[in-house]
């Protein structure tokens, strides 16, 4: 008896259990893709997001390599997809395919309930609630490899099912060949899915071993068929050797640089990261079900884990692979929390980690669509009642209309251009023929595509900090800089030749050789090369800084007159998710403003310069913190910290026209709004025990002055 307990489920010619065929999923499976594609092309951002994306674009748009393991697969449909649509921007293009490959993937989750279950009703809740929660949602309408890496996961399980519903040796040789090709393309996307393949071959090798139709010569056609599937994988060291592209990552034109790249040994193979301390496993796999059951809901848990007892059932048909897609969630799961050594207790990291937890997603919502299907039955059959088909639609329908509206206006991006915004104001803030040394994915990869795919600031010369310490990057990229001079192979803080024959340099000698340009760092500066500091000095140029050679001397009225409108921002601070790319360039912007008055304090700080000189550059610190901080109600809460210190240091070298209540008033109200959002900051306790003796200063001159008075 199948789950609806209809006779459909019978079979021909074939022992043990086999899933019913099933007509008109097709059709279902059709309706299914053109709603999730509506709805996810409606959403989709207008141009580049961040993260990732920016650098994908760009390796696509160059035909270059994108960082490991490469995803050739990923690289040459995104170049088709800007060559083929006509309209929108590059970026948005990739996003739409991206939409695409998402709609698809909820298709083959429809389609692999529907063939299980019979159950239409099982196949749209499956499909509509994970395509449908926020994490898949948003990560779907995004040039990522994830949404590619979903729809592989949905075709692996429809084959799986196709397979295990076959009748004769020929079909399911025919199946088993198709499932070996596309295990081998998913591996050319996104590695995380080696998992579910390592757990499906041996199933369908067992199964075919129990069929009495394995041997030799099938095993070798099948290997050749998984080995076809990454062909695209030739496609690395073919773009590497022609070394066209503006844009590409790692050398892979020998044996040794190809393994590198494809096993990611510059991350650490099988690790998020190389570096990072992560958290323990435990905390996140309780975050992984946290995340579940905000994601999907307790009842689509339930539903998931009610599949499962009822395939305990000796009469239940297709129970061994309900057994096997849990396995593969179960091993998954595990092994991915062993491995993502990121820190979640950092919302950026948690926000790195969650997106890997939609391929464990995806078969938690095929099993509580075939948990729905199941329960319809099962009451079906204890109540003896025929209208209940009506109720099961109507669960479905509705966890799928709740996850729409839910998740609807935070998915909705339509007219999020945060990225492209922050990369054009960096850009356009640049003067001309400037070199920017980049660190960091935010701008590294926004910057990128700006620059290389819509063709902004051709005139700049962008430079990667960290990836002229590799022995790869200047051999390959240097001839697309022109402007730049290199000298030497390689960026080391130590110069000479390495025992491979490469020429390295430190910052100040690159910095020397390209005096007649102007410098920046865009954010930060590599901390493992202070060498650029005998003759060189930062100074701060919005969300960027300025190399200036040391013997120019600083001055405050010009600089903060060049600097005080660098950029035309106008998001509200903290309107995005702390998760958030988005959150991370508003953070910059807003920090931005701070930097110039930041510098000004501390060369007062630090400077040996006479009291009087020291006093003015308080006093022009002092009132840019002023003007910033009352320009808006809502901005970072180190801001009253800062303009707390400025007030304090006005107080210590007052001018004749300060007024000292002022300041002392200004200093407790901001040290104390500081510390009522900043619980977590180690100098709370010496900074309220300041605030207490401000307060009596405060008090005591508010007394003297009444005392003044009143004998006036």
């Amino acid at each position: 008896m199948g789950p609806h307990g209809d006779g459909r489920g019978r079979t021909r010619g074939r022992s043990g259990p086999v899933g019913p065929r099933r007509s008109g999923g097709l059709r279902g499976g059709v309706a299914v893709f053109a709603a999730v594609a509506a709805v996810f092309t409606v959403t989709l951002p207008p141009s580049v997001p961040g993260g990732d994306s920016g650098e994908l674009i760009t390796a696509a748009h160059e035909l270059g390599v994108a960082h490991p393991p490469g995803y050739p697969l990923f690289t040459l449909v995104a170049k088709l997809a800007m060559t083929l649509l006509p309209f929108g921007t590059v970026a948005y293009r990739v996003n739409l395919l991206c939409g695409l490959f998402g709609a698809v993937a909820a298709a083959l989750l429809f389609l692999t309930v529907f063939r299980l279950s019979g159950s239409r009703a099982g196949g749209i809740l499956a499909a509509g609630v994970f395509s449908f929660s926020r994490l898949t949602w948003q990560w779907s309408i995004a040039a990522e490899v994830f949404s590619l890496n979903n729809l592989f996961v949905g075709l692996l399980m429809a084959l799986t099912v196709h397979f295990e519903e076959a009748e004769t040796a020929k079909e399911r040789s025919k199946i088993a060949k198709i499932g070996a090709f596309c295990c081998g393309l998913s591996l050319c996307n996104q590695h995380t899915i080696a998992i579910y393949v390592l757990c499906i071959i041996p199933w369908i090798l067992f199964r075919l071993l129990k069929e009495k139709e394995l041997s030799l010569g099938s095993v070798l056609k099948l290997s050749l068929a998984f080995s076809a599937g990454l062909l695209p994988y030739l496609y690395l060291p073919v773009s590497s050797y022609l070394s066209r592209a503006r844009w590409t990552w790692g050398d892979q034109t020998t044996l040794r640089g190809f393994l590198t790249h494809f096993l990611r040994e510059e991350y650490g193979t099988f690790s998020l990261a190389k570096s990072e301390i992560g958290s323990s496993m435990s905390k996140i796999l309780l975050s992984q079900v946290t995340s579940m059951r905000t994601e999907l809901s307790l009842n689509i848990q339930a539903l998931a884990v009610w599949a499962n007892i009822c395939s305990a059932r000796k009469d239940r048909q297709n129970s061994s692979l309900v057994w096997l897609f849990t396995g593969m969630f179960c091993i998954y799961s595990l092994f991915f929390a062993w491995r993502a050594n990121l820190d979640i207790s950092k919302p950026l990291f948690m926000g790195v980690v969650e997106r890997f937890w939609m391929q464990s997603n995806a078969v938690v919502a095929v099993l509580a669509g075939l948990g729905l299907a199941m329960l319809t039955s099962e009451t079906k059959r204890v109540l003896n009642s025929s209208g209940l088909q009506c109720l099961e639609w109507l669960s479905a329908t509705l966890f799928v209309v709740y996850q729409v509206y839910s998740n609807y206006s935070i998915c909705d991006q339509r007219t999020n251009n945060v990225i492209s915004t922050f990369a054009k104001n960096l850009l356009d803030s640049m003067p001309h023929d400037a070199i920017v040394l980049l660190r960091g994915d935010l701008p590294g990869n926004a910057l990128r595509y700006m620059h290389y795919c819509e063709g902004l600031r051709p005139d700049i010369s962008l430079v990667d900090q960290e990836m002229m310490t590799y022995e790869w990057y200047l051999p390959k990229m240097a001839k697309h800089l022109p402007g730049v001079h290199f000298p030497g192979d390689r960026w080391n803080p130590v110069e000479g030749v390495l025992p491979t024959g490469m020429v390295t340099f430190n910052l100040y000698r690159f910095l020397e050789i390209n005096k007649q340009k102007d410098t920046f760092v865009c954010i930060g500066i590599h901390e493992g090369d202070p060498t650029w500091r005998k003759k060189y000095s930062l100074w701060p140029w919005g969300s960027c800084d300025k190399l200036v050679p040391s013997e120019i001397v600083f001055n405050p009225e010009e600089w903060v007159k060049l600097t005080k409108n660098i950029y035309n921002w106008t998001e509200e601070y903290g309107r995005f998710d702390p998760s958030s790319w988005e959150s991370v360039a508003n953070e910059e912007m807003w920090q931005a403003r701070m930097k110039t008055p930041f510098f000004i304090f501390s060369l007062a700080e630090t400077v040996t310069v006479p009291s009087d000189v020291k006093a003015q550059l308080y006093a022009h610190a002092y009132n840019l913190y002023k003007e910033i901080v009352y320009l808006r109600k809502e901005h970072p809460v180190n801001w009253h910290k800062n303009y707390a210190i400025a007030c304090e240091r006005m107080l210590r070298f007052q001018e004749g026209d300060a007024d000292v209540e002022v300041l002392l008033s200004e200093t407790i109200r901001h040290f104390r709004l500081y510390t009522q959002k900043a619980q977590n900051d180690p100098q709370l306790t010496d900074i309220l025990a300041a605030v207490k003796d401000l307060r009596k200063k405060l008090q005591s001159l508010r007394n003297m002055k009444n005392v003044r008075d009143s004998k006036m």
